[in-house]
């Protein structure tokens, strides 16, 4: 089925035997209501069951999560947070879908002229709304702690309002999109920006488990037509979000840089990750990734910016020089930029000292 009129309730098979699997993704933050609950560790476990067991309830359809689905953080010492941060934060991810699908049987049917997946795309947002309408805001009661939960979906979830953005960029001429045109054609957005991917999906097997830019070109060419692709380490996501990352392992995930040649490929490429997780055949992990658009509307700008931010590959020699990788159909063949030290004998050469 192409990306383009596939529903948001099933799975899109991509290259390399890996599989775009649908799923909601809510972020919870979980703040106390009383001085009391302030300085009390959350029980985790009884607030996963408090949510599981109010999904399953709460709904005309049952809505099932299963433990592992959802994720609990809590504030490692309540007493020195704070007054306004969170006893604890997380996410819950529901991968069952099929509610939205009884739920359309249900009430509606399809009419002949109207496009099914059309149809279930809006339920899906209507279902979406509701989620978060009635459980934002909920009072939770945790042996006798009182806490006021909050509940949102990222942005990068909703394909219609990451879209929305952009056209509005283009409207009022903000952060280099303007009613001007470049060579007779109005600029448009090119580039996805894809992060928490697990490098290994992305190498060659049996030879390296560093993401390889043939694997990645061959994967994401199944949208269209590429550009240019990078590709750098991913160690740093969710420390902004106030994530633990001590335990992870550098160069687990990895972040990859697609720009299209059509702005139509770039959209459908979009819409099919946007609410999506990937899974690679024959595993049972699944990688809940972040995607958004790139709004530098600069492939120079953002290969500089990813190569200061993400991480490197190479070896403890080359730790202090990273680099992207990139990729592009013309010369078939990949390319290095040693950023840090070519700044730094800039700076020595300008200076007299090279």
């Amino acid at each position: 089925m192409a990306s383009d009129t596939l529903p948001p309730t099933e799975a899109l098979e991509v290259e390399n035997g890996l599989s775009l699997v649908p799923r909601l993704k809510l972020l919870l933050t979980i703040n106390p209501t009383d001085t009391a609950s302030s300085t009390k560790l959350i029980d985790e476990w009884k607030l996963s069951q408090t949510l599981i067991e109010f999904l399953n309830t709460s709904f005309s359809v049952p809505i099932t999560v299963p433990e592992e689905d959802v994720r609990i953080k809590r504030c490692k010492d309540v007493k020195k947070r704070k007054r306004e941060d969170p006893v604890a934060q997380g996410t819950i991810f529901i991968r069952d879908l099929g509610f939205v699908k009884s739920s359309l049987k249900k009430y509606e049917s399809v009419d002949e002229k109207d496009n099914e997946s059309v149809v279930l795309e809006r339920k899906l947002k209507e279902w979406r709304k509701l989620l978060v309408e009635k459980m934002n805001g909920v009072e939770l009661n945790l042996e006798g702690s009182k806490y006021k939960l909050s509940v949102s979906m990222p942005e990068s979830d909703d394909f219609d309002e990451m879209k929305k953005e952009w056209e509005e960029m283009q409207a009022f001429g903000d952060r280099g999109y303007s009613r001007g045109s470049v060579g007779g054609r109005q600029q448009q957005p090119d580039t996805i920006v894809m992060r928490g991917v697990p490098s290994r999906w992305f190498a060659e097997p049996r030879v390296s488990s560093k993401p390889s830019m043939l694997v990645t070109h061959t994967i994401f060419s199944f949208f269209g037509k590429i550009r240019n692709l990078n590709i750098a380490e991913d160690d740093d996501l969710g420390k902004d979000g106030g994530g633990e990352n001590e335990d992870v392992v550098k160069g687990l995930n990895c972040k990859i840089v697609v720009r299209f040649e059509s702005y139509k490929d770039f959209c459908n490429a979009l819409k099919a990750l946007s609410g999506r997780s990937l899974q690679k055949q024959g595993s049972r992990l699944k990688a809940d990734y972040e995607v958004t658009w790139d709004k530098s509307n600069s492939q120079e700008r953002s290969v500089r910016n990813y190569a200061e931010v993400g991480g490197r590959y190479g070896n403890e020699v080359s730790r202090h020089r990273p680099y992207v990788s990139q990729y592009t159909p013309e010369n078939g063949r990949t390319k290095r930029f040693r950023v840090i030290e070519m700044r730094q004998r800039k700076d020595c050469d300008s200076c007299g000292l090279g």
